[in-house]
């Protein structure tokens, strides 16, 4: 949080008057402030308080785990393009850096946690999507296609910087089952952070040079992002739905 009145109607609804109201802030930190309160929600929401204080039911965080995993698929993808767009060679190389995390680090993560959640291999291999993830995927890769360097950054940097930030809130927490304890560590930690403000000082970058037209369109894509955020931990809880897709599938 910025310590500023976070009540979307006070925030100035262009980046101009933001950045003449508030000199020493960047385009990402009015992203952030024109996204609330849903940005507050998803960074405190139950889902993420629960797996701080171990008290996540497994067949919720099971939910979760299984589209997640569908979506990093996407989200590789993603990542792809915008090493393609990225301006220079150094922010390829930080783009490319990160992509290793997700193929290499998160993947032998998730592999264990399903394991032991004693989830089936063709059940998270190639699972039944929810809508949630359906309309997650479908947004990044819209962005991705369709847009440029900054549409990408502004669905990308709101899926980590959430993130960081609800994991960073509940860091001092142990939770005794390993498959908690280390999806927090995997985004409380000082290379996950450095890797959020770098997006964010690209992203500054982009808005800052941007047209008003597309100012507006990169702070949709941003407040969607941040919206899907909240659906998707809902969605781990939503029981019937979980049934839904079982049906389907038979």
């Amino acid at each position: 949080m910025t310590g500023r009145d976070t009540n979307v109607a006070s925030v100035p609804e262009t980046f101009e008057e933001y950045a003449e109201a508030y000199e020493t802030a960047g385009f990402t930190d009015w992203l952030r402030e024109r996204a609330q309160p849903e940005w507050s929600e998803a960074t405190s929401h139950q889902f993420t308080r629960e797996l701080g204080t171990d008290d996540l039911d497994d067949e919720v965080f099971q939910r979760y785990l299984v589209q997640d995993y569908a979506f990093v698929r996407t989200l590789v993808g993603a990542f792809g393009y915008a090493v393609g767009d990225a301006p220079t060679m150094e922010s390829k190389s930080q783009l490319v850096n990160f992509l290793g995390t997700l193929t290499a680090d998160e993947n032998d993560y998730f592999e264990r946690s399903f394991e032991a959640l004693d989830v089936p291999e063709a059940e998270y291999a190639d699972p039944k999507l929810t809508p949630e993830t359906q309309a997650f995927e479908d947004l990044l890769e819209r962005a991705a296609r369709e847009g440029g360097y900054a549409e990408t950054l502004a669905v990308l940097l709101p899926a980590e910087w959430i993130y960081l930030e609800w994991a960073n809130t509940v860091e001092d927490e142990s939770p005794s089952r390993f498959y908690l304890a280390e999806w927090i560590d995997l985004h409380a930690n000082e290379r996950f952070e450095a890797f959020v403000s770098w997006l964010r000082d690209e992203l500054d970058q982009e808005g800052e040079a941007a047209s008003p037209r597309r100012r507006r369109r990169i702070e949709r894509l941003f407040q969607r992002t941040v919206s899907l955020e909240i659906a998707v931990f809902e969605m781990a809880y939503d029981t019937d739905g979980a049934m839904d897709a079982e049906e389907g599938e038979k």
